[in-house]
């Protein structure tokens, strides 16, 4: 068992009158101007969807000026025929986002979990820039220690919704590691955004073909740093079960563990790997975006009996942080975000850091300064061949035996057609589709062949 250590803490400093005479730190003052011009910028976005609403609305009007009239029509064939009909012939794609009626909430005060990593980002910064208020909903984001306690108080309803690795909905609906009790991925809070993070002392050794007896960290077993780097380690020509030892680290005791000679590296998110980096203790030996880019991670997710009980609690959750996924997309908000989700109520970290994470600009730890711009994106579409993904390589490594219905537990986790209708409520552009391809380390991996995708792979584990 590896040494634990408390969670290795940003310098912070001390509390001093502020220019401006109040009482906080300059980093707090511009993280409040921060908010402040995030939140302009999604005032002034809605001031236009709100005038193209009001301009779709007077065009239906002018063709329906009669309420019994318009009201007939669309009893009769429906407000999905209407709106397609209206919409081949006007400009107003977001009628139906204008015509949803807004039920009442069930539940109005939700308390959600985050790990502080920057793959919660959109959940997060859904807080300060008040996206749930804007919904209805008085929301309390509970900085939480790790993926197991995330997972506990789920199962246990201390949470309401939370912060997940995307695998875990899966494996906890399927009863792996816990009481099976349905989960659902109401959408994928980032995408990319991880690295293998390796020690100083390895900077010479690059080749993980000469790998075998390290010691790495992962956050989770049901994770995608964990099957990311299995995958990784496999294709090296290493077993991740029998020529390296993976041990199970809350992301926030990487780095102290790392610095303590404890581990070799990880493969964990950030800001732990640009910490490690800024530290001077590691550096980044790959992005996992060069392993599979546009991977899931992190995901945005509730029981399925929360949603069946409070159905439009649930859609408002959802709206509201697909709001912050459609902003932290944009990179001109990345630097603005950044500092929003330094304070140490959220992420606790150096605004430097965070920078260089989701801008992409970013020290490597070998002297070089990278520019990756999607290095870590908010893609929230949960496609269902992700989990198609993730299920063969639970099976592939053990974690499930026997037959798997790989489309049924996607369709009945991923909850990918709310998302799509949330979305397209929000006005946003909506992907067609639910089984995109994709391709892993030059490996196309077809979704509707997951058995013989499977059979692929020279090292698994033993059945």
């Amino acid at each position: 068992m590896p040494q634990h250590f408390s969670p290795y803490e940003a310098d912070r400093p001390l509390m001093m009158r502020c220019s401006c005479g109040r009482d906080h730190t300059a980093a707090d003052h511009q993280a409040e101007d921060a908010v402040q011009q995030l939140k302009a910028r999604s005032l002034t976005a809605d001031f236009e969807a709100y005038s193209r609403e009001f301009v779709e609305a007077s065009l239906v009007k002018a063709l329906f000026p009669h309420d019994a009239v318009r009201r007939r029509f669309l009893r009769a064939v429906g407000k999905s025929t209407a709106v397609a009909a209206i919409g081949s012939v006007l400009p107003i794609a977001s009628l139906q986002a204008m015509a949803q009626d807004k039920a009442p909430l069930e539940k109005k005060d939700l308390k959600i979990g985050f790990i502080p990593i920057t793959c919660a980002t959109p959940l997060i910064m859904a807080h300060p820039l008040g996206f749930y208020s804007k919904q209805g909903l008085n929301v309390e984001v509970t900085k939480t220690a790790g993926w197991a306690l995330i997972r506990d108080k789920m199962i246990n309803k201390e949470y309401d919704a939370t912060h997940f690795l995307s695998p875990m909905p899966l494996a906890i609906s399927m009863g792996l590691g816990s009481n099976a009790t349905p989960m659902n991925v109401a959408t994928i809070q980032n995408v990319n955004g991880q690295a293998i993070t390796l020690a100083l002392k390895h900077k010479d050794n690059r080749d993980p073909k000469n790998w075998k007896g390290f010691k790495f960290a992962i956050p989770f077993e049901y994770s995608m740093h964990n099957f990311l780097l299995r995958y990784y380690l496999a294709e090296a020509g290493l077993n991740p079960d029998t020529d390296v030892q993976l041990r199970v680290v809350p992301p926030a005791e990487m780095v102290a563990n790392l610095r303590a000679g404890n581990i070799d590296g990880y493969l964990g998110p950030d800001p732990f790997n640009q910490r490690a980096v800024y530290e001077e203790i590691g550096f980044l030996h790959l992005l996992t975006k060069d392993i599979w880019n546009g991977h899931p991670c992190c995901a945005f997710g509730t029981s399925t009996a929360f949603i069946q009980q409070n159905p439009n609690t649930f859609a408002a959750l959802c709206r509201a942080v697909l709001t912050a996924s459609a902003m932290a997309r944009k990179p001109e908000n990345r630097a603005l975000i950044a500092k929003v989700i330094a304070p140490s109520q959220y992420l606790n970290q150096p605004e430097t850091v965070l920078t260089q994470v989701l801008t992409g600009k970013f020290a490597d730890g070998l002297g070089k300064i990278q520019n990756v711009p999607d290095r870590a994106d908010f893609d929230p579409i949960p496609w269902q061949s992700m989990a198609v993904w993730m299920l063969t390589q639970m099976k592939r490594w053990g974690y499930v035996k026997g037959d798997v219905n790989y489309k049924q537990i996607a369709e009945k986790v991923f909850l990918l057609t709310d998302a799509k209708k949330h979305m397209k409520e929000l006005g946003q552009k909506v992907p067609d589709g639910a089984y995109p391809s994709f391709t892993i380390m030059g490996k196309v991996f077809d979704p509707a062949k997951p058995d013989a995708y499977l059979k692929s792979f020279p090292i698994a584990a033993r059945a």
